[in-house]
């Protein structure tokens, strides 16, 4: 993980972000181990404390769990849970200001497909 912090956010807060995109994204799996506070917080450079706050949002999240004597742990289903909060969040919260700019634009179906992000402008091969 890079430990380049923004100012807009606590960093607990911006770790607890960056472990969430790595399970979305499949690169913490679950039933995997988390490091440990000690390891994130010396590969980071920051206070014990606030990697330890990070993996509490995590847990309160039901996102990991704590085995005694063994550390934290991705639950199953994780990753699912988090996609379902994520798109949830996305419908309610982004895609409305994204549809206003959208039509405030006068955009339509095929300008947005046209445009796609899919490498080659929308266009086919």
């Amino acid at each position: 993980m890079n430990p380049d912090w923004n100012e807009d956010q606590p960093i607990y807060r911006q770790l607890r972000d960056r472990m969430v995109s790595a399970i979305l994204d499949g690169s913490l799996k679950e039933g995997e181990a988390l490091p440990s506070v000690r390891t994130v917080a010396v590969d980071l450079q920051i206070n014990p404390l606030t990697a330890s706050k990070a993996y509490q949002e995590l847990a309160a999240e039901n996102l990991v769990e704590k085995r005694r004597g063994l550390g934290m742990f991705i639950i199953e289903g994780a990753r699912k849970n988090l996609l379902t909060a994520e798109r949830d969040r996305f419908l309610k919260e982004e895609w409305p200001r994204i549809a206003e700019r959208i039509q405030s634009l006068g955009l339509n179906l095929q300008d947005l497909l046209k445009a796609a992000p899919n490498g080659n402008g929308g266009q086919t091969s």
